[in-house]
């Protein structure tokens, strides 16, 4: 019997809502296992926590979640909670950097009864990669403002972007041998115009040569923003640098209905991050009407990653298990939240997540 330690940050504004029947679901998971249980550790982080103490993401929690084997991380930050520099509270940003959680994993996926605005989709199953610690994020916080002009850096390393598409040809590999994908990774760039992205290529292109199993092709990032809606049946495995990600990544889950169904996970060496990209929604906070499906989502990304780094097949069948479940529900259409054009509730849905388990 494994055991995994899950660090848990409840969030802010909707995030806890959402949290609570995440966590009673993977109880209810964890407790039918014949191999495994989840033991969850709740800690502190969020702009409420800084609002209180002046302090966004505690060292306390940081080492927490460096010695946990997942962190579940709920909806994080709440507009009317700034630094004096006028930035918002974004320590879910701040622990990527600090645990080196390069690899931003974002799912598209498109089943029967997913509200999308597309006219015809076809099956879409792909994966947008992101890098999660520099890009243009690099000097997120410290760049230079003056009167006459504001400066921020983009950086991208050999050794972030090696690991990086190292990450993306081996997620490439196992959706092909899982049936889930075709074996193709695009690398997504700007690199007719910008030498940065001309080097973020030809290390793509190293990286492509070790893995003559899988296909490799590029794109530009405009063009691939006009693909992603005219043809998203066509893309496997796309990586991408860390705006780019950010910007696509969105636009993937509009192509889903919304940002109620988009989870992600950012995920380094050692450690990994779950968590829904929504935000916190902070006009709806306490209503007990948000959507909870890409919270529900994103754990089981989790499910299924530990299930792959422990070689525990039972976990990983449950992370599979627990997204179909979350699919039944959309194509039945019968219990859904008011963004996706029902009427239920936080609690109605969720358990009608648990009721397909």
């Amino acid at each position: 019997m494994q055991t995994f330690s899950i660090v848990v940050f409840d969030g802010d504004g909707i995030g806890p809502e959402i949290m609570a029947p995440t966590l009673a679901i993977l109880t209810q998971i964890s407790e039918a296992a014949t191999s495994y249980r989840l033991a969850f550790d709740h800690h502190p982080m969020g702009a409420s926590h800084y609002a209180k103490t002046g302090e966004a993401l505690p060292e306390a929690s940081v080492e927490a979640a460096r010695q946990s084997d997942a962190i579940l991380l709920s909806a994080m930050g709440l507009p009317d909670i700034r630094y004096p520099d006028g930035t918002e509270i974004t320590p879910q940003i701040d622990i990527r950097i600090a645990l080196d959680l390069y690899a931003g994993v974002r799912p598209v996926r498109i089943v029967p009864g997913h509200p999308t605005p597309l006219a015809a989709p076809g099956p879409v199953d792909f994966v947008l990669i992101r890098e999660s610690t520099e890009g243009l994020f690099h000097t997120k916080g410290t760049g230079e403002v003056t009167e006459d002009y504001a400066k921020e850096t983009l950086k991208i390393t050999r050794a972030t972007s090696e690991k990086l598409f190292r990450f993306a040809f081996d997620l490439a590999a196992q959706r092909k041998a899982s049936g889930r994908g075709s074996g193709k990774v695009t690398c997504v760039d700007k690199a007719n115009v910008f030498r940065a992205f001309a080097y973020f290529r030809e290390l793509f292109d190293a990286e492509a040569a070790k893995h003559p199993e899988l296909a490799a092709d590029h794109a530009y990032v405009d063009a691939m923003a006009l693909w992603m809606v005219t043809r998203p049946g066509a893309f496997d495995v796309m990586v991408t640098e860390n705006m780019f990600g950010d910007i696509l990544s969105d636009l993937g889950a509009g192509l889903m209905g919304g940002l109620g169904l988009a989870p992600s996970a950012d995920i380094g060496d050692d450690n990994a991050v779950f968590q829904p990209c929504h935000g916190t929604a902070p006009d709806i906070a306490g209503q007990g009407i948000a959507n909870p499906l890409a919270m529900i989502l994103s754990a089981a990304m989790m499910l299924d990653w530990l299930g792959v780094r422990a070689e525990n097949a039972e976990i990983a069948a449950d992370g599979a298990r627990l997204r179909e479940a979350v699919e039944a529900v959309l194509t039945e259409g019968a219990i859904l939240t008011g963004d996706l054009g029902g009427k239920a509730t936080t609690e109605e849905a969720a358990a009608a997540v648990a009721a397909q388990l």
